[in-house]
């Protein structure tokens, strides 16, 4: 991994190659920051560099040998620890699902802890960091480098180690051997036991700009500039989240088409065209039909923020700031409550298999009368 696949970070970047420029690497450093910032896949850029055979003055070349494994995560200077689940037929080490590790980095870097518990299969069994682990790390650390100057040891979550883990490791991050490199990376740094914590040098990794992320995503997934900028407000500055928004903005789009049936119709009073409306959404599934009662309680929340004039504080693609401007003098800021009230309501009657059709006719009704009101 090159430091130019992570997603700005500039000041991040120019950081760590700048200490193995001068020769000041920190044996032991935990970079921390919000999920989705790339935290993971700046400690591999920044072991890669380490590792590269010919590094230029702002990356790895991409092409020696190291770096070729070190793109498929096989280096063996280059270890792994990441929590892992419990299971009969396999010791709780992360070396059991290494190929699962390995295949998660490769095809999403931006990986969350729980998608990694759906890749572990872990159907609700606890993920963490248990005292074999410790063993093994000590193991393969107090062995010689086999092909680079360095070895680097990535620790995914320390959080997620228990204490026996812990105490086991101190001295060796503490008094590592020479040549060794420990990168820890958490995403909640005040949950890190402090007796590691305070043997590492903390590094704090920021949302990404948001420029930055809207270009990113611009340019990756060949969107409208303006709807990048709005999904990288609204994901302040975390990819995987921006990845979401991306996942469901077509279904984002028929929300609001049936939005723009739905509210018209009820501020003209128009009792045809609102059963007409539940009947049709009453035939979809339920998946969709509470995706777009979440969305609108979204909607109705946003079109209140309109209300403040503070544009930073308004998630909304530019269809839906025109659409909300035309209707939003018909909505009282003083009902937005008791709307919203409405709305959950018939939520959770959906979600408990009522019927659909009489249920949002029934919220049509309810909010007819409090829209005229």
């Amino acid at each position: 991994m090159h430091f130019k696949d992570i997603i700005g970070q500039t000041t991040i970047k120019n950081h760590l190659i700048h200490t193995v420029k001068t020769g000041r690497i920190s044996h032991a450093q935990l970079f921390f920051g919000p999920p989705g910032v790339g935290k993971l896949p700046l400690a591999i850029a920044f072991a890669q560099y380490l590792s590269c055979e010919n590094p230029s003055d702002n990356d790895s070349c991409g092409v020696c040998p190291s770096c070729k494994k070190f793109a498929k995560f096989v280096h063996p200077d280059l270890h792994f620890v990441f929590p892992v689940i419990k299971a009969d037929n396999k010791k709780p080490v992360s070396d059991s699902y290494i190929e699962q590790w390995r295949e998660t980095l490769i095809n999403k870097p931006y990986f969350t802890f729980q998608q990694w518990l759906e890749q572990l299969e872990s159907q609700n069994k606890q993920a963490s960091i248990y005292r074999d682990e410790a063993t093994e790390i000590i193991r393969k650390l107090s062995l010689k480098t086999y092909e680079s100057e360095f070895k680097t040891m990535i620790i995914w979550l320390p959080e997620k180690m228990n204490r026996t883990a812990a105490n086991k490791l101190l001295k060796m991050i503490e008094e590592p051997p020479p040549k060794t490199v420990f990168l820890l990376i958490s995403e909640d740094a005040n949950s890190v036991l402090p007796t590691i914590f305070s043997r590492t040098t903390p590094v704090k990794i920021p949302a990404i700009d948001t420029k930055e992320l809207a270009n990113y995503l611009s340019e990756k997934y060949n969107i409208d500039h303006a709807e990048a900028m709005t999904i990288s407000r609204m994901s302040r500055g975390n990819f995987a989240e921006a990845r979401n928004h991306l996942a469901v903005s077509d279904a984002r789009k028929e929300h609001l088409d049936k939005m723009k049936t739905w509210l018209p119709a009820m501020i003209n009073k128009n009792i045809a065209e609102c059963i007409e409306w539940a009947e049709n959404t009453g035939a979809l599934s339920r998946e969709i039909q509470k995706g777009f009662l979440i969305y609108t309680l979204r909607f109705f929340r946003e079109m209140l923020m309109m209300r403040t004039k503070n544009r930073s504080l308004i998630f909304l693609t530019e269809e839906e700031k025109e659409f909300a401007g035309k209707i939003s003098h018909h909505i009282s800021l003083k009902k937005i409550h008791n709307i919203q009230e409405q709305i959950e309501t018939a939520h959770y009657h959906i979600e408990r298999n009522g019927t659909s059709k009489i249920i949002l006719l029934d919220l049509s009704f309810n909010l007819i009368r409090l829209i005229q009101k």
